[in-house]
């Protein structure tokens, strides 16, 4: 009876392979599912032997949990498939830009849990303002010489989270031999958009103006955000106007304020409406210009930075949505762009930066920016 109970949980946890979590916590539990599979799937082997010692309830605790076995590997089998596919598709989104390879994935990876080895950073002021102090992590580029620079742009719903967030990607790169800056920026309630596309202007004004002592190409920059700072990221691409500015990376965005607030998130996971109402100084109905103003699906232009989208179709916090309409309008406006469209993924995928969504991405990342600098 135990193990019959055990393996019927583990398939229920499967399914998040392939919906979407119900609630805020059974969407923390999907990110292990889907980006750490090989533990649950060893898991599932474990009780498949376990059967065979046993006679009763076996045939069920079998099936179930073979099928939760299945469930748990088709994350690994979808990146698998895209990721043979990836270098071509980049190549023909930036023409004579991306290498006509292929993607290696990485399969031992996939045992070697979370990390990679977190480089350490030098602690920047960057700006001083009356009530508070802004600074960045700089991570300095592994390779000698003045290198491009990636300004990187933490999430955390606008008023919450650091810059210490997934530190693992900003170590590849700086390994890679890009200087990284991830910065903080002004958290709501108290400051409102668009203080934190501000502060992003701030910081790269200070990297412009200390490129030699940091070794910066500040004639060749870079964004990249998360959720909350993936909206940041991509306005402050979009309406900066800023030629140093070559391309911006955006992971899981919400990139279309308007529609977004007309269409919120599960209320068990997050309440989405309340958190743009804090970002954004009220509802839609009183503040539209705020909300059309903070929506980078606005300010896109023919003139506009290449952008790599990434995005997993089972987001539970920001809609997928929201990545669709952005791809169909720098499509129809001609700018360059990518989007990398995870089935099984989950807002916050990358935090396994060695899982199948991690592994994919960070490779996606590093072929846009060779593309762009």
């Amino acid at each position: 009876m135990p193990r019959l109970i055990l393996t019927i949980i583990l398939l229920l946890l499967s399914l998040l392979t392939i919906i979407k979590a119900p609630t805020y916590h059974l969407w923390l539990l999907a990110i292990l599912v889907t980006e750490f599979p090989f533990f649950f799937a060893l898991i599932c082997m474990m009780l498949i032997a376990w059967g065979l010692k046993i006679k009763k309830y076996q045939l069920a605790g079998t099936l179930a949990a073979v099928a939760a076995f299945i469930l748990f590997l088709t994350p690994v089998v979808r990146a698998w498939s895209l990721y043979k596919y990836l270098i071509p598709n980049m190549a023909a989104a930036f023409p004579n830009k991306i290498s006509h390879g292929s993607a290696q994935f990485k399969f031992s990876a996939l045992f070697g849990g979370k990390g990679t080895q977190v480089l350490p950073t030098k602690i920047i002021s960057y700006s001083k303002l009356q009530d508070i102090e802004l600074k960045m992590d700089f991570y300095p580029s592994q390779k000698a010489g003045k290198h491009p620079c990636i300004v990187v742009i933490h999430g955390g719903s606008w008023k919450s989270g650091d810059n210490k967030q997934l530190p693992e990607l900003n170590s590849v790169l700086a390994h890679e031999g890009y200087q990284v800056a991830a910065i903080n920026y002004r958290l709501a309630p108290k400051y409102q958009s668009p203080y934190p596309v501000e502060d992003a202007k701030e910081a790269i004004k200070y990297l412009k103006q200390h490129a030699g002592e940091l070794n910066i190409d500040s004639s060749r920059l870079v964004l990249l955000g998360r959720s909350a700072g993936a909206q940041v990221a991509l306005l402050a691409a979009y309406t900066l106007k800023d030629p140093c500015i070559k391309g911006v990376v955006d992971f899981y965005g919400p990139a279309d304020m308007v529609w977004g607030y007309s269409a919120p998130a599960n209320p068990l996971v997050m309440d989405s409406r309340r958190v743009m109402e804090d970002y954004l100084g009220g509802k839609y109905i009183s503040v539209p210009k705020n909300y059309f103003d903070s929506s980078p699906i606005e300010f896109v232009s023919r003139s506009s930075p290449p952008t790599l989208i990434i995005h997993g179709e089972n987001d539970v916090l920001v809609a997928y949505e929201h990545s669709r309409r952005l791809h169909r309008k720098l499509n129809t406006l001609k700018v360059k762009n990518y989007f990398l469209s995870l089935p099984w993924a989950t807002h916050g995928f990358d935090y396994n930066i060695n899982g199948p969504g991690g592994q994919l991405s960070t490779y996606a990342v590093k072929e846009f920016l060779k593309g762009v600098l």
